[in-house]
């Protein structure tokens, strides 16, 4: 009878562990842009690139011109007129590929010269790369 006992308590515990290993936490991927027409070719590229790595990253975005966006630049301490910066794990400046890269403005090359930043997609591409760990 004890044995019993016994082996129907070892079987109950088997049910109580968990078989599937929690996901890791995933990138936290915060943006705030304009929402005007020349920016609008960057945003879409931005979305592109976020959408491959799935659940991976947690995007939100944040309009400059709304309240929600006037909101989080107050959060963030933002009050210049910057028509896109990107946070990846709260941070808008990485290290990618040995070098400093602040997301902040227009991508180089695109948009008019006094709002580009000196960041390219493939910039992006690797900070998301090295923060997911795919890299």
């Amino acid at each position: 009878m004890k044995k019993m006992i016994l082996c129907g308590l070892i079987l109950s515990l088997f049910f109580c562990i968990p078989t599937n290993i929690p996901a890791a936490p995933s990138v936290s991927v915060e943006i705030l842009y304009m929402s005007h027409g020349p920016l609008m070719p960057t945003v879409k590229e931005i979305q592109n690139l976020c959408n491959r790595y799935g659940k991976k990253i947690n995007v939100t975005w944040h309009d400059f011109e709304t309240t929600d966006g006037e909101a989080f630049m107050a959060r963030k301490g933002i009050r210049q007129h910057v028509p896109l910066m990107i946070w990846i794990n709260g941070k808008t400046t990485l290290k990618v590929k040995g070098k400093d890269i602040s997301f902040a403005g227009f991508p180089t090359g695109s948009g008019p010269a006094f709002f580009q930043g000196k960041w390219t997609m493939d910039d992006l591409r690797g900070a998301l790369d090295l923060a997911t760990g795919q890299k």
